[in-house]
């Protein structure tokens, strides 16, 4: 019985060149780049400073979890809830986008007391800044669905909580 095996893989000669010629392009092309020194395109913050973007309407927000599982979303300077997104509900991309912030906030060792800034610009563009680590969201990325949910967000008005209606000592008097 032969049990000899050999280690050997016949890799196709074009093929080795081809990878060879995309190494070699990737190279050149970084090497013309920094040598004409043609600059990075720019962030979205700082392509609005050129352009001087103005804020068109901004809120800043609290997100908490619930122990139902909801997230409920507040307005800090209001202090009224703009929205709560029930367990189950259809917003994964907010709960997406927050999950994100939340991650790099405890590798930060931040807590999640501070309030996130929701800004839409003159521009058109929406961005969400954590305003601790300073990280900020370019929601416009993400596409026309997902960046109505935050601007929906922006533009909703507070839920009020709806108070009991108390009985007046007027309303239960004789009637005629």
């Amino acid at each position: 019985m032969n049990t000899t095996h050999s280690d050997h893989v016949d890799v196709p000669r074009g093929a080795l060149i081809m990878a060879g010629a995309l190494v070699a392009m990737a190279i050149t092309a970084t090497s013309i780049m920094r040598i004409a020194q043609v600059p990075p395109t720019a962030s979205p913050a700082l392509l609005r400073a050129a352009e001087h973007a103005q804020i068109v309407k901004t809120r800043n927000l609290r997100f908490s979890d619930r122990p139902d599982g909801a997230v409920e979303i507040q307005d800090v300077g209001t202090g009224q809830t703009a929205l709560m997104l029930e367990r189950g509900s259809n917003s994964g991309f907010i709960r997406g986008v927050m999950r994100g912030l939340a991650r790099e906030r405890r590798m930060n060792g931040v807590g999640a007391d501070a309030p996130f800034t929701l800004t839409l610009w003159t521009d058109r563009q929406l961005s969400l800044t954590d305003t601790v680590t300073g990280r900020s969201i370019e929601l416009n990325a993400f596409g026309s669905t997902n960046r109505a949910t935050f601007v929906d967000l922006l533009m909703r008005p507070e839920a009020r909580p709806v108070a009991p209606i108390a009985a007046s000592p007027a309303a239960g008097g004789a009637r005629s």
